[in-house]
């Protein structure tokens, strides 16, 4: 019979030492050498932080002076009733944002700027995801139709917004003379509040489609084939394959999309500007703070104010997006 082992309590510090399972002096929790640290920040590790600050220093000068510089001057421009070319202001603390709250055009602009919002996103997205759908297919001229569908977007704003007038205008305009040769009378698209929003939404999804069709169209592109070829071996037709397995592994896409174009319709200007000069039915936040400042009215601080909620919008849309959204998304 084998005698059990015994434990040596008499084992020297030294052979302890020599064990490969033994602790280093000082416990787990030992104190890192100053000499050691010191070493850390020399030679090649000084270089590379040197080279980060030669990078990433002018880019952020740049971005505090032109983005965050400005934004806490409005801030304070806010706090002001302050009008437009006057040497003097007086502070008068949240009294802007309470006056745009209670006031009547507080509905309206929030209202406006909510429908013009969801329209303008899922119009161009949905439309985009369709028309990236028929660039995926492999036929003569696809190549000429993404860049007829994708040039809009590189367009001039104002440009789009003058060709489009000549288009909509109810008494020389393209649409109008086709309705005419039809016997029928051209809708007052200037002149009514209600289908000026409609004809400055129809030309923002019709700007903005081939952006969402290209990035979606690369999307598409870059699905697997192997699984896209599985299912359509175990006998799934076209219709389920889109739904089931090519939408939820374009999530990303639609992500990124949905972001992008939230954030790009709430700041939308150019087209409103040129198309409904004096905001008849179309005044957005953003177009809001411009006549505000601008305009006939020349309120400077309340402008700043208006600006300010539009900020506080667009950081609560952006951060419940990735907060909740990003759940959804399906990263391969």
């Amino acid at each position: 019979m084998t005698a059990p082992l015994m434990h040596n309590s008499s084992a020297t510090p030294a052979d302890r030492s020599a064990r490969p399972d033994a602790a280093p002096p000082g416990g787990p929790a030992a104190k890192t050498n100053p000499a050691q640290a010191r070493r850390r920040w020399s030679g090649r590790s000084r270089k590379d932080f040197v080279v980060f600050l030669a990078m990433a220093l002018p880019n952020l000068v740049l971005i505090g002076t032109f983005t965050y510089w400005p934004l806490i001057n409005n801030i304070y421009y806010s706090t002001l009733d302050w009008t437009l070319g006057s040497a003097s202001a007086t502070v008068v603390g949240l009294q802007n944002y309470v006056t745009f709250f209670t006031s009547e055009d507080a509905s309206k602009v929030l209202g406006t700027t909510a429908i013009f919002t969801v329209l303008t996103v899922g119009g161009s997205m949905v439309l985009g995801l369709l028309v990236a759908l028929a660039l995926n297919s492999k036929v003569r001229g696809t190549t000429f139709a993404r860049s007829a569908v994708f040039a809009p977007y590189v367009l001039s704003g104002v440009g789009v917004g003058l060709v489009w007038l000549f288009i909509f205008d109810p008494g020389y305009g393209v649409l109008a003379w086709i309705l005419r040769g039809l016997g029928q009378q051209s809708p007052q698209w200037i002149n009514d509040p209600q289908l000026s929003l409609v004809m400055v939404i129809i030309v923002y999804v019709w700007k903005n489609l081939g952006y969402c069709a290209v990035v979606f169209l690369a999307g598409l592109q870059s699905l697997p084939r192997d699984v896209m070829e599985a299912a359509a071996l175990d006998g799934a037709n076209s219709f389920r394959r889109f739904f089931n397995i090519s939408l939820p592994l374009l999530s990303p896409t639609t992500f990124f999309l949905l972001i992008t174009t939230m954030l790009s319709s709430l700041q939308a200007f150019d087209l409103i500007r040129i198309m409904t000069p004096l905001g008849n039915g179309t005044s957005t936040l953003i177009y809001e703070a411009y006549l505000q400042a601008f305009g006939a009215y020349n309120r400077a601080g309340y402008s700043a104010a208006i600006s300010v909620i539009l900020f506080a919008i667009l950081l609560v849309i952006t951060v419940l997006q990735l907060r909740f959204v990003e759940r959804k998304v399906h990263y391969s």
